[in-house]
Protein backbone atom coordinates (compact mmCIF):
# COMPACT_ATOMS: atom_id res chain seq x y z
CA UNK A 1 0.00 0.00 0.00
CA UNK A 2 1.46 3.23 -0.93
CA UNK A 3 2.16 6.21 1.89
CA UNK A 4 -0.70 7.85 0.05
CA UNK A 5 -3.56 4.61 0.49
CA UNK A 6 -2.14 4.43 4.07
CA UNK A 7 -2.90 8.06 4.91
CA UNK A 8 -6.45 7.86 3.58
CA UNK A 9 -7.19 4.65 5.19
CA UNK A 10 -5.83 5.80 8.40
CA UNK A 11 -6.94 9.37 8.36
CA UNK A 12 -10.30 9.33 9.99
CA UNK A 13 -8.93 7.18 13.19
CA UNK A 14 -6.36 9.83 13.37
CA UNK A 15 -8.97 12.90 12.69
CA UNK A 16 -11.35 11.41 15.63
CA UNK A 17 -7.69 11.19 17.88
CA UNK A 18 -7.17 14.77 16.84
CA UNK A 19 -10.84 15.28 18.14
CA UNK A 20 -10.24 14.03 21.56
CA UNK A 21 -7.13 15.80 21.91
CA UNK A 22 -8.48 19.44 20.63
CA UNK A 23 -11.47 18.64 23.13
CA UNK A 24 -9.21 17.68 26.23
CA UNK A 25 -7.11 20.98 25.19
CA UNK A 26 -10.25 23.42 24.79
CA UNK A 27 -11.96 22.31 28.26
CA UNK A 28 -8.67 22.62 30.00
CA UNK A 29 -8.03 25.85 28.65
CA UNK A 30 -11.64 26.63 29.61
CA UNK A 31 -11.52 25.99 33.11
CA UNK A 32 -8.24 26.18 34.37
CA UNK A 33 -7.65 29.66 33.29
CA UNK A 34 -10.09 31.14 35.82
CA UNK A 35 -9.29 29.01 38.16
CA UNK A 36 -6.43 30.06 38.37
CA UNK A 37 -6.85 33.18 39.16
CA UNK A 38 -8.59 32.54 42.58
CA UNK A 39 -5.88 30.62 43.17
CA UNK A 40 -3.17 33.55 42.70
CA UNK A 41 -4.68 35.65 44.60
CA UNK A 42 -5.25 33.33 47.31
CA UNK A 43 -1.36 32.87 47.07
CA UNK A 44 -0.91 36.92 48.03
CA UNK A 45 -3.92 36.78 50.28
CA UNK A 46 -3.33 38.55 53.53
CA UNK A 47 -5.20 35.60 55.66
CA UNK A 48 -2.90 33.21 56.36
CA UNK A 49 -4.85 30.00 56.05
CA UNK A 50 -6.12 30.93 52.75
CA UNK A 51 -2.96 31.97 51.14
CA UNK A 52 -1.45 28.77 53.25
CA UNK A 53 -3.64 26.49 51.46
CA UNK A 54 -3.27 27.90 47.78
CA UNK A 55 0.60 27.12 48.35
CA UNK A 56 0.19 24.23 49.51
CA UNK A 57 -2.11 23.56 46.60
CA UNK A 58 0.42 24.84 43.89
CA UNK A 59 3.46 23.34 45.47
CA UNK A 60 1.48 19.42 45.71
CA UNK A 61 0.43 20.03 41.89
CA UNK A 62 3.28 21.98 40.43
CA UNK A 63 6.06 19.37 42.67
CA UNK A 64 4.58 16.37 41.28
CA UNK A 65 4.63 14.51 37.47
CA UNK A 66 1.55 14.98 35.81
CA UNK A 67 1.29 11.42 34.70
CA UNK A 68 1.48 10.08 38.24
CA UNK A 69 -1.61 12.97 39.09
CA UNK A 70 -3.28 11.09 36.13
CA UNK A 71 -2.57 7.61 37.37
CA UNK A 72 -4.24 9.00 41.42
CA UNK A 73 -7.40 10.61 39.60
CA UNK A 74 -8.25 7.49 37.41
CA UNK A 75 -6.95 4.92 39.24
CA UNK A 76 -6.61 5.78 42.74
CA UNK A 77 -9.63 7.58 42.99
CA UNK A 78 -11.21 4.53 41.47
CA UNK A 79 -10.06 2.16 44.11
CA UNK A 80 -10.88 4.32 46.55
CA UNK A 81 -14.55 4.40 45.39
CA UNK A 82 -14.44 0.68 45.57
CA UNK A 83 -13.30 0.03 49.09
CA UNK A 84 -15.17 2.95 50.33
CA UNK A 85 -18.63 3.11 48.54
CA UNK A 86 -17.68 6.80 47.93
CA UNK A 87 -19.10 6.30 43.69
CA UNK A 88 -18.50 9.77 43.28
CA UNK A 89 -14.76 9.58 43.55
CA UNK A 90 -15.05 7.42 40.62
CA UNK A 91 -14.52 8.87 36.99
CA UNK A 92 -14.52 7.61 33.51
CA UNK A 93 -11.04 8.03 31.60
CA UNK A 94 -12.18 11.06 29.59
CA UNK A 95 -13.31 13.06 32.85
CA UNK A 96 -10.66 11.90 34.83
CA UNK A 97 -8.00 13.08 32.25
CA UNK A 98 -10.33 16.48 32.25
CA UNK A 99 -10.00 16.89 35.93
CA UNK A 100 -6.20 16.17 36.04
CA UNK A 101 -5.49 18.52 33.48
CA UNK A 102 -7.78 21.48 34.54
CA UNK A 103 -6.02 21.00 38.25
CA UNK A 104 -2.68 20.97 36.99
CA UNK A 105 -2.67 23.50 34.80
CA UNK A 106 -4.56 25.51 37.27
CA UNK A 107 -1.65 25.85 39.48
CA UNK A 108 0.71 26.73 36.99
CA UNK A 109 -1.42 29.58 35.51
CA UNK A 110 -2.00 31.15 39.09
CA UNK A 111 1.57 31.25 39.39
CA UNK A 112 1.55 33.11 36.49
CA UNK A 113 -0.65 35.46 37.56
CA UNK A 114 1.19 35.70 40.82
CA UNK A 115 4.00 37.30 39.19
CA UNK A 116 2.49 39.54 36.86
CA UNK A 117 0.41 40.88 39.32
CA UNK A 118 3.08 41.37 42.05
CA UNK A 119 5.05 43.12 38.74
CA UNK A 120 2.98 45.74 39.28
CA UNK A 121 4.71 49.01 40.66
CA UNK A 122 3.56 49.34 44.28
CA UNK A 123 2.87 52.83 43.36
CA UNK A 124 -0.34 51.82 41.31
CA UNK A 125 -1.40 50.64 44.88
CA UNK A 126 -0.64 53.59 46.55
CA UNK A 127 -2.44 56.01 43.63
CA UNK A 128 -5.77 53.65 43.98
CA UNK A 129 -5.37 54.51 47.89
CA UNK A 130 -5.46 57.98 47.12
CA UNK A 131 -8.44 58.07 45.10
CA UNK A 132 -10.53 56.09 47.48
CA UNK A 133 -10.10 53.05 46.01
CA UNK A 134 -10.97 49.74 47.42
CA UNK A 135 -8.56 46.96 47.69
CA UNK A 136 -10.83 44.55 45.45
CA UNK A 137 -11.29 47.75 43.31
CA UNK A 138 -7.71 48.62 42.57
CA UNK A 139 -7.16 44.58 41.71
CA UNK A 140 -9.87 44.19 39.58
CA UNK A 141 -9.94 47.95 37.79
CA UNK A 142 -6.40 48.96 37.93
CA UNK A 143 -3.95 46.16 38.90
CA UNK A 144 -5.36 42.84 36.60
CA UNK A 145 -6.06 45.15 33.80
CA UNK A 146 -2.59 45.90 33.29
CA UNK A 147 -1.42 42.45 34.31
CA UNK A 148 -3.01 40.67 31.23
CA UNK A 149 -0.52 42.30 28.71
CA UNK A 150 2.59 41.13 30.77
CA UNK A 151 1.06 37.77 31.41
CA UNK A 152 0.51 37.09 27.25
CA UNK A 153 3.53 35.86 26.83
CA UNK A 154 3.72 33.11 29.41
CA UNK A 155 0.47 31.99 28.97
CA UNK A 156 0.98 30.86 25.36
CA UNK A 157 3.92 29.20 26.20
CA UNK A 158 2.15 27.08 29.06
CA UNK A 159 -0.92 26.73 26.39
CA UNK A 160 1.07 25.23 23.74
CA UNK A 161 2.95 22.92 26.22
CA UNK A 162 -0.63 21.80 27.17
CA UNK A 163 -0.97 20.61 23.21
CA UNK A 164 2.23 18.10 24.04
CA UNK A 165 1.31 17.10 27.58
CA UNK A 166 -2.40 16.15 26.48
CA UNK A 167 -0.37 12.84 24.57
CA UNK A 168 0.07 11.61 28.42
CA UNK A 169 -3.58 10.45 28.68
CA UNK A 170 -2.47 7.85 26.71
CA UNK A 171 -1.48 5.92 29.88
CA UNK A 172 -4.73 5.80 31.00
CA UNK A 173 -6.05 4.68 27.52
CA UNK A 174 -7.80 8.07 26.32
CA UNK A 175 -8.10 7.55 22.17
CA UNK A 176 -5.86 11.13 21.69
CA UNK A 177 -4.09 11.56 19.06
CA UNK A 178 -0.38 9.38 19.59
CA UNK A 179 -2.38 6.72 21.49
CA UNK A 180 -4.30 6.35 17.55
CA UNK A 181 -0.69 6.59 16.30
CA UNK A 182 0.85 4.12 18.44
CA UNK A 183 -1.89 1.71 17.94
CA UNK A 184 -2.00 2.01 14.45
CA UNK A 185 2.18 1.56 14.44
CA UNK A 186 2.11 -1.60 16.03
CA UNK A 187 -0.75 -3.01 14.33
CA UNK A 188 0.34 -2.33 10.87
CA UNK A 189 4.28 -2.01 11.48
CA UNK A 190 4.22 1.21 9.96
CA UNK A 191 5.40 4.64 11.44
CA UNK A 192 3.39 6.80 9.21
CA UNK A 193 0.96 7.61 12.03
CA UNK A 194 3.39 8.78 13.95
CA UNK A 195 4.64 11.54 11.26
CA UNK A 196 1.03 12.55 10.76
CA UNK A 197 0.50 12.88 14.40
CA UNK A 198 3.87 15.12 14.40
CA UNK A 199 2.10 17.27 11.67
CA UNK A 200 -1.25 17.83 13.46
CA UNK A 201 0.42 19.11 16.65
CA UNK A 202 2.39 21.18 14.78
CA UNK A 203 -0.19 22.79 12.79
CA UNK A 204 -2.44 23.38 16.18
CA UNK A 205 0.74 25.02 18.04
CA UNK A 206 1.38 27.15 14.97
CA UNK A 207 -2.04 28.18 14.95
CA UNK A 208 -1.97 28.88 18.62
CA UNK A 209 1.74 30.95 18.43
CA UNK A 210 0.05 32.60 15.46
CA UNK A 211 -3.18 33.85 17.36
CA UNK A 212 -1.29 34.62 20.72
CA UNK A 213 1.21 37.10 18.36
CA UNK A 214 -2.29 38.68 17.50
CA UNK A 215 -3.45 39.02 20.74
CA UNK A 216 0.10 40.72 21.81
CA UNK A 217 0.19 43.21 19.06
CA UNK A 218 -3.46 44.12 19.78
CA UNK A 219 -2.58 44.22 23.64
CA UNK A 220 0.32 46.50 22.91
CA UNK A 221 -1.21 49.14 20.45
CA UNK A 222 -3.91 49.54 23.38
CA UNK A 223 -1.26 50.04 25.94
CA UNK A 224 0.48 52.16 23.48
CA UNK A 225 -2.88 54.48 23.20
CA UNK A 226 -3.72 54.93 26.58
CA UNK A 227 -0.47 56.44 26.76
Amino acid sequence: MSFFDYTVTLGPALLNGLVETLKLFGLTVLLAVPLGLPIALGNISRFPPFRLLCKLYVWVFRGTPLMLQLFFFYYGLGIIANNTGWLFLRFDRFPAAVLTFTLNYAAYFSEIYRAGIQSIDRGQYEAAKTLGFTRGQTMFQIIIPQTIRRIIPPVSNETITLVKDTALVNVIAVPELLKVAKDAANRDSNTTGYLLAALAYLIVTLILTMLYRRLERRFSRHEQEAV
